[in-house]
């Protein structure tokens, strides 16, 4: 049986102190490693690590104020606390200086030898407030002998074109740390149980605790059921994966009956336009 345990940690930043913030994740690491000696991955909220303030307090400036380079001295402590704990790290996000000076909110994974195995820039800043450069791929990374795993961040899942990529690139889990603080929080979750169940995958969808955000993260499973679901305040949310789940219903369908996979890739929609996929554009290109 192929399992993935993991620990989502639905909490709180020190608002406005990045350096506290990392500090407190690194003791926190350590203890939950000790709690759940069976963890594999540790998943953080978005954002999390760059420790802003709540959504109506952020200025305009504190994203440029707090980036970093990546690699840079953050990826460094975080391949630490990597190695001392053993567990694969995907902390959330956190504001990134390009190398061409934009910022962008971005996802890492650090594998438990330390090593930085993922970056990935948010394709879809949540617009207007979020001023953040959008990034230009997708991307997964692999957990050697066991699975695929793609990175997502908080709106990306109202763009199902994102999920269904990252299954195309063989994700059987879709990590989303998410920060949200706003009225949609309901249709949110209704988006990551959908993504799973269009993609037939699990769907982490973390959020930050009460006051940073709304909480009620949730772990979908590949027929969008709701394995577990978190209240508001802070949380230690955990799971075991089985990813032999996702081997289950791709094969035999939601319910036994939907094989969503196995109809496109049996041919039967070989003939069907699907211009989405064309370089990201949902509409057709207009003739020259």
């Amino acid at each position: 049986m192929r399992t993935l345990s993991i620990a989502a940690l639905q909490t709180v930043p020190a608002f406005r102190d990045p350096d506290a913030t990392l500090e407190r994740f690194a003791r926190t690491a350590v203890t939950l490693r000790r709690t759940i000696p069976h963890a594999q991955l540790l998943l953080l909220p978005e954002l999390h690590l760059s420790a802003p303030p709540r959504l109506l307090d952020e200025s305009a400036g504190y994203p440029a104020e707090v980036a970093v380079e990546i690699p840079g001295p953050l990826t460094d402590r975080l391949a630490e606390v990597a190695v001392e704990t053993g567990l694969w790290l995907v902390p959330g996000s956190v504001y990134e200086r390009a190398a061409d000076g934009r910022v962008h909110n971005t996802a890492v994974a650090v594998s438990p030898e330390g090593e930085l195995v993922a970056t990935y820039r948010k394709a879809f800043p949540w617009q207007p407030l979020e001023s953040t450069a959008p990034g230009d791929r997708f991307v997964t990374f692999e957990v050697p002998g066991l699975c695929r795993v793609g990175l997502a961040i908080c709106y990306d899942g109202f763009f199902p074109e994102a999920f269904r990529q990252l299954a195309w690139m063989g994700a059987e889990v879709v990590l989303q740390p998410t920060l949200t603080t706003t009225s949609d929080r309901d249709a949110e979750l209704i988006t990551a149980r959908a993504n799973a169940i269009f993609n037939q995958l699990y769907v982490v969808n973390l959020n930050a605790a009460s006051p940073a955000a709304l909480g009620r993260t949730i772990v979908a499973d590949p027929e969008g059921r709701v394995r577990v679901a978190a209240g508001s305040g802070e949380e230690l949310v955990s799971d075991v994966l089985d990813l032999d789940a996702v081997t289950r219903v791709r094969r035999f369908g939601t319910g036994g009956v939907s094989r969503m996979w196995t109809q496109l890739d049996d041919g039967a929609a070989a003939s069907l336009q699907l211009p989405m996929y064309e370089g990201g554009r949902i509409r057709p290109r207009k003739p020259a």
